[in-house]
């Protein structure tokens, strides 16, 4: 798969407290057969050697359904099991390190909340930009809130494809329609559902419509 080739429109990012399923690797295929085309595995509370564990089932279904499998943070995971890249955030390895380790092959993306940060990010080789959080959300507590009129500032400034973040779900998506946002980076709205892959399916039809 080609990074030029990538779909973002509905971004998964994984989170084991808030799941509807028994294990991760349900929800995460409920998600793509539910039109998910971008799994991002974030753990937070788990040790390196589960994270590895995870990571490998997860890379199982990815590619038996051709979607990009994206490593939150930890450089060493993505490269242990192969994923195909690893997502920054501003408190993490800083991304001009990042792609020095992992070489150019591999997906980078970097999140941004202000347009120095983006601006940054791409200049260190990001692929894509999570830009966020775009409301107030109990995943990211600590995250200062992205206005419309900076959203649309980084927008016009960078041409690396973004996605937002950050209390994105059915109510709030159509806020992003035909302001040039590639795609919907959820959590909740999706690995929550009692029927993730009818959530994933109503996430992408709303946001494609």
């Amino acid at each position: 798969m080609k990074k030029n080739e990538i779909d973002y429109t509905l971004y998964l990012c994984t989170d084991r407290e808030l799941m509807s399923t028994d294990t991760l690797e349900e929800a995460a295929e409920q998600a793509i057969k539910g039109g998910c085309t971008v799994v991002q595995l974030r753990e937070k509370n788990c040790s390196s050697l589960e994270f590895y564990e995870t990571a490998k089932k997860i890379r199982k279904i990815t590619r038996k359904y051709n979607i990009p499998l994206i490593i939150n943070d930890r450089v060493d995971i993505a490269l242990a099991v192969d994923a195909d890249g690893v997502h920054v955030g501003q408190s993490d390895l800083p991304a001009k390190v990042v792609r020095h380790i992992i070489g150019e092959d591999k997906i980078m993306g970097v999140s941004a909340a202000k347009l120095s940060e983006a601006r940054q990010a791409v200049e260190a080789g990001a692929d894509y930009l999570g830009v966020g959080a775009m409301y107030p959300t109990d995943t990211k507590t600590d995250a200062r809130p992205v206005t419309m009129e900076e959203l649309k500032e980084i927008r016009s400034a960078v041409n690396v494809p973004i996605v937002v973040i950050g209390g994105i779900n059915q109510k709030t998506l159509h806020n992003f329609k035909g302001i040039g946002i590639d795609g919907l980076a959820v959590v909740s709205a999706v690995i929550s559902a009692e029927n993730i892959e009818r959530a994933a399916h109503n996430m992408v039809t709303g946001f494609r419509a």
